[in-house]
């Protein structure tokens, strides 16, 4: 074989494994299709139609929703606070959690509630998955120090109470997890 054929079927080769690749991502259906609404059920907390409720039947079942937890107090503890994009707790923010453990040792009957917030960066999908890490955070930490885990919710808010375009301090305060005392 001389060095242009050799050439000639590196180049082929070169190309049929670049076309050979990856075949195209199948297209995603639209979100918007499967959301419930006016025409699709309630966003309510009602019950939402489903097997049987075209006969009048009740399923049971309601929207999932983020609970009650209108008697919540956040005046008691602090709030955790979070570096841009991060998730991890400082050091500087472990005495807080800490705090909430003395509390709850001391409250035995109470519950607490970590809501995850982020700040008006990202879009809503990321922010919700990062409050939901932080929140977790919280609660790991939490765990560690030696409270039960079923004295503990979690909740991500996502960027949903932040302030857009907001300045540089502003945003640092939308990225916390707080601290809800549900009695």
């Amino acid at each position: 074989m001389n060095l242009s054929t050799k050439k000639l079927s590196f180049v082929l080769i070169a190309a049929a494994v670049a076309f050979a690749g990856c075949s195209k991502k199948p297209k995603r259906p639209d979100p918007s299709a499967t959301l419930i609404g006016p025409d699709g059920g309630s966003l309510s907390g009602a019950p939402i139609g489903g097997f049987g409720s075209e006969f009048g039947i009740d399923t049971g079942l309601t929207q999932r929703g983020a609970g009650d937890y209108s008697n919540g107090d956040r005046s008691i503890l602090a709030p955790v606070y979070f570096d841009f994009d991060q998730s991890g707790i400082k050091a500087s923010e472990r005495a807080k959690l800490d705090a909430a453990k003395a509390y709850l040792d001391a409250n035995p009957t109470v519950r607490l509630l970590l809501e995850g917030h982020c700040d008006w960066k990202g879009t809503a999908e990321y922010n919700l998955g990062l409050g939901d890490r932080r929140a977790n955070s919280a609660k790991q930490y939490l765990t560690t120090t030696g409270v039960s885990a079923d004295r503990l919710e979690v909740l991500s808010k996502g960027d949903l109470d932040a302030v857009e375009n907001a300045d540089e301090a502003t945003q640092a305060r939308d990225r916390r997890v707080e601290l809800v005392v549900l009695r």
